[in-house]
């Protein structure tokens, strides 16, 4: 017998074992994995970085090679640079939100009656649908579907009071204050509820230590609670830095961008899509990856130093 054949039995035989059937049904079971991953991300993924040094349409018609010229129109040219202004907003709700979190996650670990009622209250917006929300709210600030409107139901509750009607979504400086409430109360039932379970892993017994010292309920959460789910403070700051840099749903429903709402990741969808300038979107997309890669990056670094 050859030496060619010995070797395709001695492979035939490693196949047929316990060893070879493993990797066999292993590499199966990850191959349609793969291929969509290879088809739907990674090739779409460099295509896109190809794409941001190009001028080219939606079709691809005759594209242009133009270097960085993309991402100097990007942080030179006002009307995209005001979309981070814009993201700033959601920034600073988002450090309130995490300020009323904490202070109702504190509450609710107290001896307080019905508090089990009041987390699931609180943590419901957070499972309900960003579409449902934000048509929800759209209709609180606003009568039917027009934005320039007075009516609505906030200012329906307002004229009980003889308060008369403002359009929340018309007037720019009002408009990002109320897209900011409609998030922050759609998603502080989120961070609640990291805060209570951190809460609650701490151990009774220092509490019971800090009753015997004396210690207040102010100095029971400086000294004993904020330190003690530190970890989580910090996660769920970087994780809010990174909603406020890639919000999209709430605005682009109930104002679709007008009125200076309109925010990174909406400006994208419209330079590639309504204006057709796939390589300029192609861009905005590859820095908004790079913006969200740093962040996890930094988030990464906090968690490996704590630990």
């Amino acid at each position: 017998m050859s030496a060619n054949a010995k070797q395709k039995r001695t492979l035939g035989e490693w196949l047929r074992g316990y060893t070879g059937q493993k990797y066999l049904t292993t590499f199966f079971f990850l191959l349609i994995p793969i291929v969509l991953l290879l088809i739907f991300t990674l090739i779409p993924a460099v295509n896109m970085f190809l794409f941001s040094f190009q001028k080219r349409d939606q079709l691809g018609v005759n594209p242009e090679w133009i270097g960085l010229n993309n991402y100097i129109t990007l942080f030179t040219q006002s009307e995209y640079l005001s979309t981070f202004k814009n993201c700033l907003y959601y920034l600073l709700g988002s450090f309130v939100q995490q300020a009323l979190a904490l202070l109702i996650a504190t509450t609710l670990c107290s001896k307080l009656k019905l508090a089990n009622v009041f987390k699931g209250i609180l943590f419901f917006p957070y499972m309900m649908n960003g579409v449902a929300v934000s048509i929800i709210f759209r209709k609180f600030f606003t009568k039917g579907d027009g934005i320039i409107s007075s009516e609505g139901t906030l200012n329906s509750i307002l004229s009980i009071f003889g308060i008369p009607g403002v359009s929340w979504l018309n007037d720019p400086n009002l408009v990002n204050w109320c897209l900011v409430f409609a998030s922050i109360w759609k998603y502080i039932g989120f961070d609640i509820i990291m805060y209570i379970g951190a809460i609650q892993s701490i151990s009774p017994d220092i509490y019971e230590a800090a009753d015997l010292d004396g210690a207040n309920g102010w100095q029971r959460f400086w000294y004993i609670v904020f330190p003690g789910i530190r970890p989580i403070v910090a996660l769920q700051l970087v994780l809010a830095i990174k909603g406020a840099a890639s919000v999209f749903d709430i605005p682009y429903i109930i104002t679709g961008g007008a009125n200076g709402t309109s925010t990174f990741v909406i400006k994208t969808i419209d330079t590639a899509f309504t204006y057709e300038k796939v390589g300029l979107g192609s861009a905005m997309g590859i820095v908004l990856l790079l913006i969200i890669l740093i962040i996890t990056g930094v988030q990464n670094l906090l968690f490996k130093e704590r630990k």
